[in-house]
Protein backbone atom coordinates (compact mmCIF):
# COMPACT_ATOMS: atom_id res chain seq x y z
CA UNK A 1 0.00 0.00 0.00
CA UNK A 2 2.88 2.23 0.68
CA UNK A 3 4.15 1.58 -2.91
CA UNK A 4 0.79 2.40 -4.26
CA UNK A 5 0.59 6.03 -2.30
CA UNK A 6 4.12 7.15 -3.96
CA UNK A 7 3.32 5.51 -7.15
CA UNK A 8 0.05 7.82 -6.93
CA UNK A 9 2.11 11.12 -5.64
CA UNK A 10 4.39 10.66 -8.47
CA UNK A 11 2.03 10.50 -11.34
CA UNK A 12 0.12 13.19 -10.06
CA UNK A 13 3.91 14.82 -9.54
CA UNK A 14 3.88 14.16 -13.60
CA UNK A 15 1.00 15.51 -14.41
CA UNK A 16 1.37 18.66 -13.21
CA UNK A 17 4.64 19.01 -14.51
CA UNK A 18 3.35 18.41 -17.76
CA UNK A 19 1.34 20.70 -17.70
CA UNK A 20 1.54 24.47 -18.90
CA UNK A 21 -1.37 25.98 -17.13
CA UNK A 22 -1.47 23.81 -14.31
CA UNK A 23 -4.35 22.22 -12.48
CA UNK A 24 -7.25 22.99 -10.35
CA UNK A 25 -7.91 20.65 -7.50
CA UNK A 26 -10.59 19.28 -8.27
CA UNK A 27 -9.07 18.19 -11.94
CA UNK A 28 -5.65 16.81 -9.96
CA UNK A 29 -8.54 14.57 -7.92
CA UNK A 30 -10.59 13.58 -11.14
CA UNK A 31 -7.19 12.74 -13.11
CA UNK A 32 -6.21 10.33 -10.30
CA UNK A 33 -9.47 9.39 -9.03
CA UNK A 34 -8.91 10.01 -5.40
CA UNK A 35 -11.08 12.29 -2.95
CA UNK A 36 -10.63 16.05 -2.83
CA UNK A 37 -9.21 15.59 0.69
CA UNK A 38 -7.16 13.49 -0.27
CA UNK A 39 -5.61 15.31 -3.11
CA UNK A 40 -5.44 18.33 -1.17
CA UNK A 41 -2.92 16.64 1.41
CA UNK A 42 -0.65 15.16 -2.00
CA UNK A 43 -1.02 18.52 -2.90
CA UNK A 44 0.92 19.74 0.67
CA UNK A 45 2.97 16.28 0.23
CA UNK A 46 4.57 17.72 -2.83
CA UNK A 47 5.13 21.12 -1.93
CA UNK A 48 7.53 19.54 0.76
CA UNK A 49 8.85 17.68 -2.13
CA UNK A 50 9.33 19.71 -5.41
CA UNK A 51 9.75 23.64 -4.36
CA UNK A 52 9.11 24.43 -7.85
CA UNK A 53 5.57 23.68 -7.62
CA UNK A 54 3.54 26.65 -8.06
CA UNK A 55 0.35 28.38 -7.45
CA UNK A 56 -1.74 30.30 -10.17
CA UNK A 57 -4.46 32.43 -9.57
CA UNK A 58 -7.25 31.66 -11.58
CA UNK A 59 -10.47 33.20 -9.89
CA UNK A 60 -12.51 31.56 -8.72
CA UNK A 61 -10.22 28.66 -8.02
CA UNK A 62 -5.89 28.32 -8.10
CA UNK A 63 -4.16 25.87 -10.28
CA UNK A 64 -1.07 24.38 -9.61
CA UNK A 65 1.60 23.25 -11.91
CA UNK A 66 5.44 22.26 -11.56
CA UNK A 67 7.61 25.28 -13.45
CA UNK A 68 9.98 23.63 -15.30
CA UNK A 69 9.26 19.77 -15.28
CA UNK A 70 10.32 16.69 -13.28
CA UNK A 71 13.96 15.85 -13.23
CA UNK A 72 15.01 12.87 -15.28
CA UNK A 73 15.24 10.62 -12.63
CA UNK A 74 11.53 10.98 -11.86
CA UNK A 75 10.68 10.13 -15.98
CA UNK A 76 12.74 7.22 -17.11
CA UNK A 77 9.96 5.12 -19.05
CA UNK A 78 9.23 1.67 -17.90
CA UNK A 79 10.02 -1.47 -20.25
CA UNK A 80 5.97 -1.58 -20.55
CA UNK A 81 5.73 2.26 -21.96
CA UNK A 82 8.72 1.28 -24.44
CA UNK A 83 6.87 -1.59 -25.55
CA UNK A 84 3.93 -0.35 -25.73
CA UNK A 85 5.03 3.34 -28.28
CA UNK A 86 6.94 0.44 -30.09
CA UNK A 87 4.09 -1.56 -31.01
CA UNK A 88 1.88 1.98 -31.42
CA UNK A 89 3.78 2.55 -33.98
CA UNK A 90 4.30 -0.58 -35.84
CA UNK A 91 0.31 -1.11 -35.75
CA UNK A 92 -0.05 2.46 -37.56
CA UNK A 93 2.58 1.38 -40.15
CA UNK A 94 0.89 -1.91 -40.60
CA UNK A 95 -2.44 -0.11 -41.16
CA UNK A 96 -1.22 2.25 -43.70
CA UNK A 97 -0.48 5.24 -41.74
CA UNK A 98 4.07 5.95 -41.93
CA UNK A 99 3.68 9.42 -41.12
CA UNK A 100 1.94 9.11 -37.54
CA UNK A 101 4.21 5.79 -37.30
CA UNK A 102 7.18 7.86 -37.51
CA UNK A 103 6.34 10.77 -35.45
CA UNK A 104 6.09 7.77 -32.75
CA UNK A 105 9.55 6.29 -33.59
CA UNK A 106 10.85 9.96 -33.36
CA UNK A 107 9.36 10.25 -29.88
CA UNK A 108 10.82 7.17 -29.23
CA UNK A 109 13.94 7.78 -30.05
CA UNK A 110 14.04 10.86 -28.10
CA UNK A 111 13.16 9.35 -24.88
CA UNK A 112 15.44 6.69 -25.49
CA UNK A 113 18.28 9.61 -25.61
CA UNK A 114 17.27 11.46 -22.80
CA UNK A 115 17.43 7.85 -20.74
CA UNK A 116 20.76 7.76 -18.54
CA UNK A 117 22.76 5.28 -20.22
CA UNK A 118 22.50 2.67 -16.73
CA UNK A 119 19.10 3.09 -16.93
CA UNK A 120 18.78 2.10 -20.51
CA UNK A 121 20.97 -0.76 -20.15
CA UNK A 122 18.86 -2.06 -17.42
CA UNK A 123 15.03 -1.76 -19.63
CA UNK A 124 16.61 -3.19 -22.95
CA UNK A 125 16.32 -6.66 -22.33
CA UNK A 126 13.06 -6.56 -20.90
CA UNK A 127 12.10 -4.47 -23.95
CA UNK A 128 13.49 -6.80 -26.15
CA UNK A 129 11.59 -9.81 -24.57
CA UNK A 130 8.54 -8.03 -24.61
CA UNK A 131 8.73 -6.89 -28.38
CA UNK A 132 9.62 -10.01 -29.55
CA UNK A 133 6.67 -11.93 -27.34
CA UNK A 134 3.82 -9.77 -28.42
CA UNK A 135 2.37 -8.11 -32.61
CA UNK A 136 0.30 -6.90 -34.15
CA UNK A 137 -2.76 -8.91 -35.68
CA UNK A 138 -2.77 -6.54 -39.12
CA UNK A 139 -6.65 -6.71 -39.71
CA UNK A 140 -7.84 -6.38 -43.32
CA UNK A 141 -9.36 -3.13 -44.75
CA UNK A 142 -8.38 -0.43 -46.99
CA UNK A 143 -5.03 1.27 -46.60
CA UNK A 144 -5.58 5.27 -45.75
CA UNK A 145 -3.58 7.35 -47.87
CA UNK A 146 -1.17 9.45 -45.95
CA UNK A 147 1.67 11.75 -47.17
CA UNK A 148 3.55 13.80 -44.17
CA UNK A 149 3.58 16.89 -46.73
CA UNK A 150 0.09 17.16 -46.62
CA UNK A 151 -0.56 16.65 -43.45
CA UNK A 152 2.09 18.97 -42.37
CA UNK A 153 0.43 21.85 -44.66
CA UNK A 154 -2.98 21.16 -43.05
CA UNK A 155 -1.38 21.03 -39.66
CA UNK A 156 0.22 24.81 -40.21
CA UNK A 157 -2.99 25.98 -41.19
CA UNK A 158 -5.12 24.98 -38.25
CA UNK A 159 -2.09 26.07 -36.19
CA UNK A 160 -1.93 29.41 -37.87
CA UNK A 161 -5.67 29.78 -37.96
CA UNK A 162 -5.27 30.57 -42.17
CA UNK A 163 -7.34 29.07 -44.91
CA UNK A 164 -6.39 26.40 -47.13
CA UNK A 165 -6.80 26.46 -50.88
CA UNK A 166 -6.18 23.10 -53.03
CA UNK A 167 -7.01 20.84 -55.97
CA UNK A 168 -9.90 18.74 -55.13
CA UNK A 169 -10.56 15.49 -57.41
CA UNK A 170 -13.77 14.15 -55.48
CA UNK A 171 -17.21 15.56 -55.11
CA UNK A 172 -19.89 17.13 -57.65
CA UNK A 173 -16.91 19.32 -58.83
CA UNK A 174 -13.84 17.58 -60.01
CA UNK A 175 -10.83 19.38 -60.31
CA UNK A 176 -11.54 22.68 -59.52
CA UNK A 177 -9.34 24.47 -56.50
CA UNK A 178 -11.35 24.71 -53.39
CA UNK A 179 -11.00 27.62 -50.21
CA UNK A 180 -11.97 26.54 -47.11
CA UNK A 181 -11.44 27.09 -43.21
CA UNK A 182 -9.51 23.96 -41.94
CA UNK A 183 -11.49 22.28 -38.88
CA UNK A 184 -9.49 19.05 -38.27
CA UNK A 185 -8.48 15.61 -39.50
CA UNK A 186 -10.49 12.46 -39.35
CA UNK A 187 -8.21 9.25 -39.54
CA UNK A 188 -9.77 6.19 -40.35
CA UNK A 189 -9.98 3.98 -43.01
CA UNK A 190 -9.57 6.37 -45.08
CA UNK A 191 -8.41 10.25 -44.33
CA UNK A 192 -10.39 13.13 -44.44
CA UNK A 193 -9.94 16.67 -43.77
CA UNK A 194 -12.98 18.69 -42.18
CA UNK A 195 -13.53 22.18 -42.98
CA UNK A 196 -15.79 24.37 -44.37
CA UNK A 197 -15.90 26.71 -47.84
CA UNK A 198 -14.63 29.92 -47.49
CA UNK A 199 -17.64 32.46 -46.05
CA UNK A 200 -19.63 28.99 -45.36
CA UNK A 201 -19.48 27.18 -41.49
CA UNK A 202 -21.24 24.18 -42.19
CA UNK A 203 -18.98 21.33 -42.06
CA UNK A 204 -17.75 18.94 -44.78
CA UNK A 205 -15.66 16.04 -45.61
CA UNK A 206 -12.55 15.66 -47.97
CA UNK A 207 -10.66 12.64 -48.99
CA UNK A 208 -6.84 13.65 -48.57
CA UNK A 209 -6.19 11.17 -51.31
CA UNK A 210 -8.19 13.23 -53.73
CA UNK A 211 -6.70 16.74 -52.69
CA UNK A 212 -3.72 17.73 -54.22
CA UNK A 213 -1.38 21.11 -55.06
CA UNK A 214 -2.04 22.35 -50.98
CA UNK A 215 -1.16 26.08 -50.82
CA UNK A 216 -1.75 28.54 -47.43
CA UNK A 217 -3.86 31.29 -48.15
CA UNK A 218 -2.86 34.54 -46.06
CA UNK A 219 -6.55 34.73 -44.72
CA UNK A 220 -7.33 34.53 -41.23
CA UNK A 221 -9.75 31.53 -40.91
CA UNK A 222 -10.82 29.06 -38.19
CA UNK A 223 -13.51 26.71 -36.85
CA UNK A 224 -16.65 28.28 -35.02
CA UNK A 225 -16.32 28.68 -31.23
CA UNK A 226 -18.76 25.65 -30.72
CA UNK A 227 -17.50 23.40 -33.36
CA UNK A 228 -16.24 20.16 -31.62
CA UNK A 229 -14.51 17.40 -34.19
CA UNK A 230 -15.34 14.54 -31.76
CA UNK A 231 -18.80 15.16 -31.63
CA UNK A 232 -18.46 15.91 -35.73
CA UNK A 233 -16.90 12.59 -36.08
CA UNK A 234 -19.57 10.96 -33.59
CA UNK A 235 -23.13 12.09 -35.56
CA UNK A 236 -21.90 8.97 -38.39
CA UNK A 237 -21.53 5.47 -38.00
CA UNK A 238 -18.13 5.58 -40.52
CA UNK A 239 -17.53 8.74 -42.03
CA UNK A 240 -20.38 9.91 -44.35
CA UNK A 241 -22.51 12.24 -42.92
CA UNK A 242 -26.26 13.27 -43.52
CA UNK A 243 -29.80 12.92 -41.70
CA UNK A 244 -28.93 10.93 -38.33
CA UNK A 245 -31.86 8.41 -37.57
CA UNK A 246 -32.39 6.29 -34.51
CA UNK A 247 -31.39 2.52 -34.89
CA UNK A 248 -32.35 -0.32 -32.91
CA UNK A 249 -31.00 -3.56 -33.26
CA UNK A 250 -31.36 -7.51 -31.76
CA UNK A 251 -28.18 -9.60 -32.07
CA UNK A 252 -29.26 -13.06 -31.33
CA UNK A 253 -28.35 -14.91 -28.43
CA UNK A 254 -25.60 -17.00 -30.41
CA UNK A 255 -23.68 -13.51 -30.65
CA UNK A 256 -24.99 -11.92 -27.24
CA UNK A 257 -21.25 -12.17 -26.04
CA UNK A 258 -19.61 -10.35 -28.68
CA UNK A 259 -22.48 -7.62 -29.08
CA UNK A 260 -21.98 -6.98 -25.50
CA UNK A 261 -18.23 -6.16 -26.55
CA UNK A 262 -18.61 -4.61 -29.26
CA UNK A 263 -18.94 -0.82 -29.90
CA UNK A 264 -21.17 0.06 -32.67
CA UNK A 265 -21.47 4.39 -31.81
CA UNK A 266 -20.23 5.83 -28.79
CA UNK A 267 -23.87 6.82 -28.34
CA UNK A 268 -24.78 2.88 -28.03
CA UNK A 269 -27.11 1.77 -25.39
CA UNK A 270 -26.98 -2.20 -24.85
CA UNK A 271 -30.03 -3.87 -23.32
CA UNK A 272 -29.15 -7.96 -22.53
CA UNK A 273 -32.67 -9.69 -23.00
CA UNK A 274 -34.50 -12.63 -21.27
CA UNK A 275 -33.86 -14.95 -24.07
CA UNK A 276 -30.00 -14.15 -24.12
CA UNK A 277 -30.49 -11.76 -27.17
CA UNK A 278 -29.06 -8.51 -26.69
CA UNK A 279 -30.81 -5.48 -28.03
CA UNK A 280 -28.17 -2.21 -29.23
CA UNK A 281 -29.73 1.44 -29.47
CA UNK A 282 -27.73 4.61 -30.55
CA UNK A 283 -28.38 7.78 -33.33
CA UNK A 284 -26.54 8.27 -35.95
CA UNK A 285 -25.71 9.13 -39.73
CA UNK A 286 -24.13 6.95 -42.66
CA UNK A 287 -26.66 3.88 -43.20
CA UNK A 288 -24.97 2.37 -46.00
CA UNK A 289 -21.62 1.89 -44.44
CA UNK A 290 -23.97 0.50 -41.18
CA UNK A 291 -25.58 -2.07 -43.52
CA UNK A 292 -22.39 -3.21 -44.80
CA UNK A 293 -21.01 -3.51 -41.50
CA UNK A 294 -24.23 -5.47 -40.87
CA UNK A 295 -23.35 -7.69 -43.27
CA UNK A 296 -20.61 -9.71 -40.40
CA UNK A 297 -23.22 -10.31 -38.36
CA UNK A 298 -25.05 -12.67 -40.99
CA UNK A 299 -28.32 -13.86 -39.84
CA UNK A 300 -27.74 -12.83 -36.34
CA UNK A 301 -28.49 -9.51 -36.39
CA UNK A 302 -31.86 -8.20 -37.00
CA UNK A 303 -32.55 -4.24 -37.73
CA UNK A 304 -35.65 -3.36 -35.93
CA UNK A 305 -35.44 0.69 -36.55
CA UNK A 306 -35.15 2.36 -39.20
CA UNK A 307 -37.40 0.67 -41.62
CA UNK A 308 -35.06 2.60 -44.04
CA UNK A 309 -32.40 0.87 -43.06
CA UNK A 310 -33.95 -2.31 -43.23
CA UNK A 311 -34.74 -2.28 -46.78
CA UNK A 312 -31.25 -0.70 -47.69
CA UNK A 313 -29.79 -3.66 -45.99
CA UNK A 314 -32.43 -6.24 -47.84
CA UNK A 315 -31.19 -4.07 -51.19
CA UNK A 316 -27.73 -4.66 -50.75
CA UNK A 317 -27.81 -8.27 -50.08
CA UNK A 318 -29.76 -8.56 -53.33
CA UNK A 319 -27.63 -6.83 -55.24
CA UNK A 320 -24.57 -8.89 -53.46
CA UNK A 321 -26.36 -12.62 -54.22
CA UNK A 322 -27.22 -11.32 -57.64
CA UNK A 323 -23.66 -10.57 -58.68
CA UNK A 324 -22.69 -13.60 -56.83
CA UNK A 325 -25.27 -16.03 -58.48
CA UNK A 326 -24.20 -14.35 -61.67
Amino acid sequence: MRHEKAGLLLDLARRLGASAEGLTLDEMAQAIGVGRRTVERMRDALLDLFPNLEEVEDPPTKRFRIVGGLDGLFQNPTAEELVELGKAADALRAAGAPTRALALERLETKIRSAMRGAALRRLSPDVEALMRAETIAVQAGPRPFEDEAMISAIRGTIMAMKALSFRYEGGSRPGERRSVTPFGIMFGHNNYLVAAELGQTEPRTFRLDRMADLQALDVAASPPADFDLQDFAGRSFGIYQGGREDVVLRIAADRADDALRWRFHPSQTVEPQADGSVIVRFTAAGMLELAWHLFTWGASVRVLAPASLRELLAQELRRALAAHEA
